[in-house]
């Protein structure tokens, strides 16, 4: 996750992320968790499969018709927030699926908040009535992250495979910010919505969004489908990066928050950007980046457990080839604390293997060789080069 608002408007930012470093996993403010040391994840808990859409680039297969069943039961979820708390996890993200299709979603959220973990729901967006809003208000839900995937109808119902979907994302906003509950907006941008960034972005001031968090396509899922069709190029990449830095700098650090997600090299052209325009903040912003000490926290940081107890690395590596265990078989405390399994091993221990044009990179130290299951997908190689990087560079710069 690279936090672009934190870095070009960053004065204090440092200090902050020094002085909870060594703090408890539940005093440590929600913007610093990615900087805080902590090495117990944010857990990215997929809930359920079920969803009342089908969109074209999900990365979980969801929708109205997923019965595939084996989701945890009540008494087996409590069970595991038991031991989320044991353990000092600092967040919990419901997702899904639709999370809000999961009926004991409440009593999840209530528990967790009982046992001192701070919790995040990211969803669609549709099934947020004015009701739904004071529930997840109540229940302690700290943010949810709507998805939009353009500024206009047409744009995003056509993704979401589903007419009226933009009206009713639309209005969850309202209903949020009502309710006293912070919300942001989530977007994939691929070739087909790239034209969109800069309106989507005005649409989330105006809907009075606290965070505009962009994710590039990964290949799992319905997305590995459309992986090729949809996937952006390096100008394209750079474009919308170069609208995100102009947008972030305009835009006051307390109206909205902006963040890219799935490519730590993102945090590269911030860098260059910030140089470039001779930011008194370069200086505490490569701070922070190196902080991450190599980018990606998958494995490590953060972690996916999907509706059936199996647990990955991160919730785009949610293949047999990437799965750790299962929370039915062994608690997930045990599972994460195990340094032997060879799946961790190789995400907490990953940089000395990466190879390709990510090893001769000068910035390698702060990106960490972006994304491996992008690696994986292309070449059948953890180690190998992260085929999304944009990065050209003379390999000795920055050295």
């Amino acid at each position: 996750m690279n936090r672009i608002t934190q870095c070009i408007h960053g004065r204090g930012t440092v200090s902050a992320v020094m002085k909870h470093r060594n703090s408890p996993a539940g005093q440590v403010p929600s913007r610093y968790l990615a900087f805080a040391g902590l090495r117990r994840p944010v857990v990215f808990w997929n809930v359920t499969n079920l969803c009342n859409l089908s969109c074209r680039h999900c990365y979980s297969q969801s929708g109205p018709q997923d019965r595939r069943g084996g989701e945890l039961t009540t008494t087996e979820a409590l069970g595991l927030i038991d031991d989320l708390a044991g353990m000092g996890v600092p967040l919990i993200l419901f997702t899904g699926g639709e999370p809000l299709m999961r009926e004991d979603i409440w009593d999840l959220a209530d528990y967790a908040a009982l046992k001192g973990i701070k919790t995040a729901l990211s969803t669609n967006g549709t099934l947020i009535t004015a009701e739904t809003a004071g529930k997840i208000r109540k229940c302690g839900i700290e943010y949810a992250g709507i998805s939009l995937d353009g500024a206009c109808a047409e744009t995003h119902d056509r993704f979401r495979n589903s007419p009226g979907s933009f009206r009713r994302s639309i209005a969850a906003f309202a209903h949020c910010r009502e309710a006293g509950v912070r919300c942001g907006v989530r977007v994939t941008l691929t070739r087909e919505n790239r034209d969109e960034l800069e309106p989507l972005i005005d649409l989330a001031l105006t809907l009075g969004a606290s965070r505009f968090c962009l994710y590039w396509l990964v290949p799992c899922g319905r997305g590995r489908d459309a992986y090729e069709r949809l996937q952006l190029g390096s100008e394209e990449v750079t474009g919308a990066l170069d609208s995100l830095y102009r947008k972030a700098k305009e835009t006051g650090p307390d109206a909205m928050e902006y963040l890219t997600v799935d490519a730590p090299q993102d945090g590269i052209h911030l860098l260059r950007s910030m140089e470039r325009d001779g930011s008194p903040d370069l200086e505490d912003a490569e701070k922070l980046l190196k902080s991450l000490k190599g980018g990606c926290s998958a494995g490590d940081r953060v972690a996916n457990i999907d509706p059936a107890g199996n647990v990955y690395p991160c919730q785009f590596a949610r293949s047999p080839d990437f799965l750790t265990g299962n929370i039915r078989e062994r608690r997930f405390s045990r599972i994460w604390a195990d340094d032997s399994h060879p799946v961790l091993a190789r995400f907490r221990s990953k940089n000395p293997s990466i190879g390709g044009k990510c090893r001769d990179c000068g910035y390698f130290h702060l990106c960490g060789g972006g994304c491996r299951v992008r690696a994986y997908s292309a070449a059948g190689d953890f180690s190998a080069e992260d085929p999304f990087c944009f990065i050209e560079q003379d390999h000795n710069e920055r050295e």
